[in-house]
C-alpha cells in the first residue's frame, strides 16, 4: 500500500513544492498570501449585465441529510446556511443540492423544493443574506443561487434508504455496481419532458424565494451528468450531442420563457472516470476491467477512459456560451464510483477505498482541467473545485491559480463545514485556525452514508455533542472490523 505524506507535515513552501517535484506534480503556488483589498482574492467580479461578485471565493453546494421528510429545512439545516453566509464568500452556488421531486432525492431527508416548502427554503436564503449583512455590512455583492438536482441513478427519497434509482440508459458497469437487474426499466421520454417542467416550476419558485440564480445541476453521476453519457440511448435524449444535451436546452428555454430574469448557472463534471473499487488485498481503489467496447463516458476518450480528452467538455461550455449561461461550476467524476476522482481525500468515506494516488494529483488534475478550459473560455464566469485537500497551502495555491487566470472563482466545500470563517480569515490575513482545517476524514461522508445527520464531525464541537456523534463511532468502529 502506498504511504504518502499527509499536506500538515509540509511547514514550508519549499517542502511542499520539494514534494510536490517528488510526485511529478505541478501546482501554482504563491510564497506570500496578499490581504487587503489589491489580493487577488478580493478582487470583485463583475457578470455581463453589471452585477458584482464582491470577492474570488466560493461556498459550494452540499447535499444536505438534515432536512425532514417532507422536505423542508430544520434547524441544523439553518446553522449550515448561517456558516455559509457568515464565510465571507460572495458567491454562494447553491446552498446545497434541493431535489424538484421526490423520486429524485438522494436521500429521504434532502430539501425539496414545492410549494408547500417555498416559504421555509425562503427563509433559509434570508437567514444567509441577514448572517452575511450582520458580519459584512452588506449583502449587495453577495450573489446567492440554488442548486436544483434529480439524483437519477443514486436516489433514495425514502425513509427506508433503498436505492430507487431513475435512469437514463443501462450502463452495464454501474448496473452491476449498484444491483440493477437486467431488466431494469430506463425513464422514458414522456416523463423526461415532464421533469423539464418540474425543473421550470422549481426554477420559478426559487425565483419567488429571492434566489438570484439556479444550477441545472450535470455533475456527480446524476440524472444531467447521465445524459451527458446517454450515447447508447435510443429517441430524442440519446445518441448524438444535440440530443444528450436536450434535456439541458429544453429546461434553459423554459426557464428562459416562464422566468426570463432568472440567471441560470451549470454545475458540470468535466471528465469522468470508470468506476473503481477497493483492491481484496490491501483495500487501495483499482480501476474495475472493462469488457464493453461502447462509449460510456465523457470528458474522457472512449476506449481509454483513464485518459482525459475535454472536446466534448469544451463543446458543452461552448454550448452554455450560446445559450446566455455564464455561471460554470466545474467539478469531476461522482463520489458513488470515483471518489478520489471527485473529492481528494487522504481517509476515504467508509463505502471508499483508499486513494490510488497521492491526493494531491488529484487536485491538480481538476486546477489543470480548469485552468483549460477558462484559457478557452474567457468569458464564462468559472469556479474551481478540489481545494480543500490543500489545506494550509489551500490560500497559496488559490491565488496564484485566480492570479493566472486558471479560474474566476476558488470552489470551497467541506472546508467551510469545518471552518466557515476561512475565507473571511483569508481576505484580512489572518493566521489560520490550523486546529480547525478540514484533513479530509471523510465523515461529512461515512456518516450520511450511514443515514445519520451530515456534519463535520471530527472538528466541530456542534457534532461531537449531537446524538449521532456516538452512533457514528460505533459505525466507524464495525467497518475497521
Amino acid at each position: 500500500m502506498p504511504t504518502y505524506k499527509r499536506v500538515a507535515q509540509l511547514k514550508t513552501p519549499d517542502q511542499f513544492r520539494a514534494y510536490l517535484a517528488s510526485l511529478g506534480i505541478d501546482l501554482p503556488l504563491d510564497e506570500d498570501v496578499q490581504s487587503g483589498p489589491i489580493a487577488p482574492l478580493a478582487q470583485p467580479y463583475v457578470l455581463q449585465d453589471g452585477t458584482v461578485i464582491g470577492n474570488r471565493f466560493c461556498a459550494q453546494p452540499m447535499e444536505g441529510w438534515d432536512g425532514t421528510l417532507d422536505g423542508k429545512p430544520t434547524e441544523l439545516t439553518a446553522r449550515r446556511w448561517r456558516h455559509f453566509g457568515r464565510s465571507g464568500a460572495k458567491l454562494i452556488w447553491g446552498g446545497e443540492a434541493v431535489a424538484v421531486v421526490h423520486a429524485g432525492r438522494a436521500n429521504p431527508n434532502q430539501l425539496l423544493l414545492t410549494p408547500e416548502n417555498l416559504p421555509d427554503i425562503k427563509k433559509l436564503r434570508e437567514t444567509l443574506v441577514r448572517e452575511h449583512e450582520t458580519l459584512y455590512s452588506s449583502s449587495n455583492d453577495l450573489l446567492v443561487g440554488l442548486q436544483l438536482t434529480h439524483s437519477g441513478r443514486f436516489s433514495r427519497p425514502d425513509p427506508d434508504h433503498k436505492l430507487k434509482a431513475v435512469i437514463a440508459y443501462r450502463h452495464p458497469y454501474l448496473d452491476e455496481k449498484f444491483g440493477l437487474p437486467v431488466d431494469y426499466p430506463i425513464i422514458t421520454d414522456a416523463e423526461i419532458r415532464q421533469l423539464v417542467s418540474q425543473f421550470v416550476d422549481a426554477a420559478e419558485m426559487a425565483q419567488a424565494a429571492g434566489f438570484q440564480f439556479v444550477d441545472v445541476k450535470h455533475c456527480h453521476g446524476y440524472l444531467g451528468h447521465e445524459f451527458l453519457t446517454a450515447h447508447t440511448r435510443p429517441g430524442p435524449f440519446g445518441g448524438s450531442f444535440e440530443n444528450r444535451t436536450r434535456f439541458l436546452r429544453q429546461i434553459v428555454a423554459g426557464i428562459r420563457a416562464r422566468v426570463p430574469q432568472m440567471r441560470i448557472g451549470v454545475r458540470l463534471s468535466a471528465f469522468d472516470f470508470p468506476p473503481f473499487q477497493a483492491s481484496p488485498k490491501s483495500g487501495v481503489g483499482e480501476q474495475i476491467e472493462l469488457q464493453d467496447a461502447r462509449n460510456f463516458w465523457f470528458g474522457c476518450q472512449p476506449q481509454m477512459p483513464a485518459q482525459l480528452d475535454l472536446s466534448e467538455t469544451a463543446r458543452f461550455l461552448d454550448l452554455l456560451q450560446s445559450l446566455g449561461i455564464e455561471l460554470v461550476n466545474l467539478t469531476a467524476g461522482s463520489p458513488y464510483y470515483v471518489p478520489h476522482i471527485q473529492r481528494p481525500a487522504l481517509f476515504p468515506p467508509s463505502d471508499g477505498y483508499l486513494p490510488p494516488e497521492d491526493p494531491l494529483a488529484g487536485v491538480a488534475r481538476q486546477i489543470a482541467v480548469t485552468g483549460e478550459l477558462k484559457k478557452s473560455f474567457p468569458n464564462l464566469a468559472i469556479v474551481g473545485t478540489a481545494y480543500s485537500y490543500l489545506q494550509e497551502w489551500l490560500p497559496h495555491v488559490a491565488q496564484a491559480v485566480v492570479r493566472q487566470g486558471e479560474t474566476d472563482f476558488v470552489g470551497l466545500g467541506r472546508m467551510i463545514l469545518c471552518y466557515p470563517e476561512f475565507p473571511a480569515d483569508v481576505l484580512a490575513g489572518k493566521p489560520l485556525v490550523r486546529k480547525r482545517l478540514c484533513r479530509t476524514f471523510s465523515d461529512c461522508t461515512t456518516a450520511p452514508r450511514a443515514g445519520l445527520v451530515s456534519g463535520c464531525y471530527p472538528l466541530d464541537p456542534y457534532y461531537q455533542q449531537h446524538p449521532d456523534y456516538p452512533v457514528l463511532q460505533s459505525k466507524k468502529k464495525v467497518a475497521k472490523g
